[in-house]
């Protein structure tokens, strides 16, 4: 993982771009992470953008929830309730 401070960050995104395979570039604010630079070459858009969607996160961590609170079912009865 590259750290870069925002202002030190001069080159054209397309340059920056073209390191990600050696690993994530990360853009830093007095030290602190504002944003990420990161492959998603085996990725589609609709994946990329449902993992940045607070509110589609939030909907699968109650579902986490609830699955660890009410429990769920096996795989083998979900195919004999839908053959």
């Amino acid at each position: 993982m590259q750290l870069i401070e925002k202002s030190d960050a001069t080159r054209s995104l397309a340059e920056y771009a073209e390191e990600i395979e050696a690993g994530p570039l990360v853009l830093t604010s007095h030290g602190k992470p504002v944003a990420a630079l990161v492959s998603i070459q085996n990725a589609d858009l609709e994946t990329v953008s449902l993992s940045t969607n607070c509110q589609f996160l939030e909907l699968i961590e109650r579902s986490r929830a609830r699955l660890r609170a009410e429990g769920g079912i096996s795989s083998e009865e979900m195919r004999r309730r839908f053959p």
